[in-house]
């Protein structure tokens, strides 16, 4: 195999393992040969939760996805295949893809694909995909958020929490409280402009408790949570009448805790489902960015057209900035769980 068919990617060696097994190296370039597929030279990539867990084992790829880490990113167009008509070889764009992300060059299918704003930072077009796309499905395509529902967002100052928050403001909810696990990480959300009504730390408050007395007993419409177990009893109690809860990761635990509470399902007439983004259909996942594009995108600074409005532009927050070489820096960051917005990596000269 010549140098001309081969890249650079992040690597995990032995297929899995601690940050440390984390190394570049050289991988196959991918070609894209079938309908609809472009090769984009990446420019920035997104870390997500998802990629600790693949990293270590815990996390099953889609069927025929490849090995590289990675599902969001911005970079240029650098070749097109077969029946490639909205875009062209140079053109600046970032999107979702099923794996692949954290390599000099990524296969998409261009219903994943947006153009980039000129006027958008490359970080930022890396920050949206993964994040917005999530957040905008759990709160509008699957829990209907409307005006004057109390939305509770647990993991605030996640990436995926940051755009939910300011989407509810958006959908023009009442209370919208979040929960986060450090002062700092309080102080960050109140000050966005479209800024949480309450936000709870949920490692010294009962955030069940401040949920009541913030909405007079009447409790949350719609819950956003990634913590499962941990939080089951005290979610469902937050929960009002015909509440919606969406699940979207189990980071407190994957089974249902000692005395958890059934019956209130039954006479709040809950609703509680579970969704992951990556294991959709491809044509489930175009669908969103679709909607992405139509409700949310011509909103985001630096994206937008339009004035402001009365509520003003979306911000996207980046924590940090790492260039490829410091990719297990990077992921420690994560797993330390010190971000406050999304962590990206630059794919420099290796």
């Amino acid at each position: 195999m010549s140098s001309n068919d081969l890249m650079k990617a992040v690597l995990v060696k032995n297929g899995q393992g601690p940050i440390e097994n984390l190394y570049i190296g050289d991988y196959p370039k991918p070609q894209p040969t079938e309908s609809g597929q472009v090769l984009v030279k990446v420019k920035m990539f997104g870390l997500n939760r998802m990629d600790i867990w693949q990293r270590e084992g815990k996390y099953p790829v889609p069927p025929g996805t490849t090995e590289i880490l990675g599902v969001e990113f911005s970079g240029t167009i650098a070749a097109l295949g077969p029946n490639v008509h909205d875009f062209q070889v140079g053109d600046e764009v970032f999107g979702l893809t099923y794996g692949g992300a954290y390599a000099e060059y990524v296969l998409v299918n261009t219903g994943l694909l947006l153009p980039k704003p000129t006027k958008l930072p490359w970080e930022h077009a890396a920050a949206i995909p993964e994040a917005w796309i999530t957040a905008y499905q759990a709160l509008v395509t699957i829990a209907n958020v409307k005006e004057g529902d109390n939305v509770l967002i647990h993991a605030g100052a996640s990436g995926v929490g940051i755009a939910a928050i300011q989407l509810a403001n958006r959908f023009k909810a009442n209370h919208i409280i979040t929960t986060a696990g450090s002062q700092e990480k309080l102080d960050f959300l109140k000050s966005m402009p479209l800024p949480p009504t309450d936000a709870v730390n949920y490692k010294t408050e009962d955030f069940s408790k401040r949920v009541g007395e913030i909405t007079g007993g009447k409790g949350v419409d719609v819950i956003i949570d990634f913590i499962a177990q941990d939080y089951w009893n005290k979610n469902i109690s937050s929960l009002a009448l015909d509440g919606r809860m969406v699940l979207l990761a189990t980071l407190g635990g994957g089974s249902m805790p000692p005395g958890a509470e059934i019956t209130p399902i039954l006479y709040k007439r809950l609703r509680i489902q579970g969704s992951t983004l990556r294991s959709r259909s491809q044509e489930y996942q175009t669908g969103l960015v679709g909607g992405l594009k139509r409700d949310v995108l011509n909103r985001i600074e630096g994206c937008s057209t339009e004035s402001p409005g009365e509520l003003g532009h979306f911000k996207i927050y980046v924590h940090k900035v790492y260039k490829w070489t410091e990719i297990q820096e990077a992921h420690r960051e994560m797993e330390l769980n010190k971000n406050s917005g999304k962590i990206i990596v630059e794919v420099t000269q290796a």
